[in-house]
């Protein structure tokens, strides 16, 4: 079910050095029902290694894509953070690339509609692909049009021929997702929009973790199946630019504990800002580009490990109740690496209704809805979906004001 590759995804070197090993782990989003907890659970090597060539940091194991997104459970729109920054990116790039009903905005990987839904609402026509059934037909519900299937050259080269280009593609947190790199960026550059007299051609909005916050901060849990890169500005430039494409312009943002947001555009379309050069030339000085960044992180994520599975065994030790919160893939992969079971944590809760009636997987903690926190009143909550701390701890507040606590456990144990 699943294959081990030897040479860089991105660009074929067969330098790829040993950064961390978290074992063999289920795969982060495949939720157990209650039959299948009597059923074997496949577990596959999660291995990350670093590309001496090209700089990009990647895992080993792949594991084929229509096996984790051919039915999927995680729908954006249940995420009130994610709405809104949807939202924010939506209404600045339609005022700023002046998109309107003869315009064409198409987001890769477009989930349930949550970021679309907000250019069809101003007017300008859309298009998703997204390649898991279930939310692409959710989508189509809301109105918005979308194409179930994985984006590549391919569906680039049928939409050009159609004439359908973009003014503006988005891919949020889904180019870490994909095994074939070189097919979706020469995608992104085959449906941009050429450059015409006053208009200087379409643009690719990508959003990707972070790999120095992910090291800074130990957010190793972040590592899953379904994420097989995790890149720096560096390993982005050098991919894209192997497709006459170029960053034009980058943003940090503290979504999803570190993100970076780059414009990406065909050569010659916009000048490259400041700020790119920049963070180049920061990633460089700090030795992101270099294999000794990366040397302590598996002793740190050890660490933490030890650090919180004695917290919570000292708590239970003490009779206190806890339970989680989150049944995301990060949860999981913490869970598992960790030895976190259904010993130490009685249930997860989350607000999707998705979710809610199956079991984590490997943990097979049971998954009830958010109410639980207030109706059960577990001593302690831990916070597997820690990145979205603010937006849970302020809904939570009933909780809280009833004496619950949350520990929080990245990137150190705090108890909030």
């Amino acid at each position: 079910m699943s294959t081990t590759i030897t040479t860089c995804r991105a660009c074929g070197a067969k330098d790829l050095e040993p950064v961390l090993s978290l074992g063999k782990t289920p795969l982060a989003n495949a939720l157990l029902s209650a039959e299948d907890l009597a059923k074997p659970e496949p577990a596959f090597p999660l291995e990350l290694v670093f590309c001496a060539s090209c700089t990009l940091v990647q895992i080993t194991e792949e594991v084929p894509p229509e096996t984790m997104f051919g039915e999927y459970l995680y729908f954006s729109s249940f995420s009130d953070t994610m709405l809104r920054h949807a939202e924010a990116i939506a209404t600045r790039l339609t005022k700023e690339q002046a998109l309107g009903p003869q315009s064409l905005v198409v987001e890769v990987a477009s989930n349930d509609g949550y970021l679309l839904q907000y250019y069809a609402k101003a007017g300008v026509p859309v298009l998703g692909v997204e390649p898991a059934r279930n939310i692409a037909e959710v989508a189509e519900q809301k109105g918005i049009r979308t194409l179930c299937r994985f984006f590549g050259k391919e569906i680039a080269a049928e939409l050009r021929e159609r004439g359908e280009l973009a003014d503006v593609i988005h891919a949020n947190n889904v180019l870490a997702h994909v095994p074939d790199l070189e097919g979706v960026v020469s995608g992104f550059g085959a449906l941009l929009k050429d450059e015409a007299p006053g208009q200087k051609g379409g643009v690719a909005v990508i959003e990707a973790p972070y790999v120095k916050d992910l090291v800074d901060h130990c957010e190793f849990d972040t590592i899953y199946h379904e994420h097989l890169c995790y890149f720096s500005l560096t390993a982005l430039d050098r991919l894209t630019a192997r497709h006459g494409l170029v960053i034009h312009d980058v943003e940090r943002l503290a979504i999803h504990g570190g993100s970076l947001r780059v414009f990406v555009s065909k050569a010659g379309a916009y000048e490259r800002s400041a700020r790119v050069t920049a963070l180049l030339d920061e990633e460089k000085a700090i030795g992101v580009d270099r294999l000794p960044f990366y040397a302590g992180f598996a002793s740190r994520v050890n660490g933490l490990k030890t650090e919180l599975v004695s917290v919570l065994r000292d708590l239970k030790s003490k009779g206190a109740r806890i339970a989680a919160y989150g049944a995301a893939a990060k949860g999981a992969t913490l869970l598992n690496f960790f030895g976190i079971g259904a010993d130490l944590v009685d249930f997860v809760v989350d607000r999707s209704t998705y979710k809610q009636g199956r079991y984590m997987p490997g943990a097979r903690i049971p998954i009830l809805p958010p109410a639980a926190l207030v109706e059960k009143k577990p001593d302690y909550c831990l916070l597997l979906a820690w990145n979205f701390a603010d937006e849970i701890l302020a809904q939570q507040k009933e909780y809280r004001d009833g004496g619950g606590k949350f520990i929080v456990p990245i990137p150190n144990v705090r108890v909030a």
